[in-house]
C-alpha cells in the first residue's frame, strides 16, 4: 500500500529550514526503482503544463488522490514515465514536467545557502547535490527546473515558476560577480547551463 504525502503541518512560509529538513528526512517513498512488473498498459492519464492531472479527459480533482499517484511515478530510460506498483507499469503522458514548484524558501547568503522548493504535490525539495537545478543554455529563454528524484539528467523533475526564477536571479545577481550563479547546499548552480559534462553545478 502507498500513502499519499502527509500535508504540512504549517503553511510552508511558516516552516524554518531545520523544520523543512527533519519533513525531508521523514519522507518515505516507495521503492519504484526496483519494481519491473511483467504486467504494462496505458493508465489514460496525462499531467498537463501547468501541473493539473487528467484521467480520460477528466481533471482529477482530489489533491490526496494526485499525491498517491505522484508517489508511484517514474521516468524511464527512454524518457517516458510510467506509474508502476510491484504487480503494474502504466504508462502516463507528461506534457512538461511532472512537478511544478510552487515556493521558495532561502536561508543563508552565498556558499552557505540552501534553498528548499514546496512542489505542487507538498513535497519539499532541498536543492543540492542530489538535486541539481538547471536554468538551459539560452539565457533569453530560461529552463528553470529542480531535479526531484530518479537518475539525475533522466528523473522526474519540477518546473520553477517564474516568479521563483526572477527571485533566484536577483539573489545571484546581488551577491555574484562574473557569470551569475546561485548556491545552495555547497553547490553552485550556474544560471547558464555549460556544456555537455557539466553536472548541473560544482561544489
Amino acid at each position: 500500500m502507498v500513502s499519499p504525502a502527509p500535508s504540512l503541518p504549517k503553511a510552508f512560509s511558516q516552516l524554518s529550514l531545520a523544520e523543512a529538513a527533519d519533513l525531508l528526512a521523514a519522507r518515505k517513498l516507495p521503492p519504484v526503482e526496483q519494481w519491473h512488473p511483467e504486467r504494462s498498459g496505458d493508465s489514460a492519464m496525462e499531467i498537463r503544463a501547468d501541473g493539473s492531472w487528467y484521467h480520460e479527459g477528466g481533471r482529477i480533482g482530489r489533491p490526496a488522490m494526485v499525491k498517491l499517484f505522484s508517489t508511484i511515478l517514474r521516468r524511464e530510460p527512454d524518457g517516458s514515465h510510467v506509474l508502476v506498483t510491484p504487480a503494474e507499469k502504466l504508462a502516463i503522458a507528461v506534457e512538461d514536467t511532472p512537478f511544478r514548484a510552487v515556493e521558495m524558501k532561502s536561508e543563508g547568503t552565498g556558499e552557505g545557502r540552501r534553498l528548499v522548493f514546496r512542489l505542487d504535490t507538498d513535497d519539499l525539495v532541498m536543492a543540492g547535490p542530489q538535486h541539481p537545478l538547471t536554468f538551459g543554455r539560452d539565457p533569453d529563454h530560461p529552463d528553470p527546473r529542480l531535479h526531484v528524484r530518479g537518475t539525475i539528467g533522466n528523473g522526474l523533475e519540477a518546473r520553477i515558476d517564474r516568479a521563483l526564477y526572477y527571485e533566484i536571479v536577483g539573489m545571484a545577481l546581488a551577491e555574484g560577480e562574473g557569470d551569475p550563479a546561485i548556491w545552495s547546499d555547497g553547490v553552485r548552480f550556474p544560471l547558464v547551463d555549460g556544456g555537455a559534462g557539466d553536472g548541473g553545478g560544482t561544489p
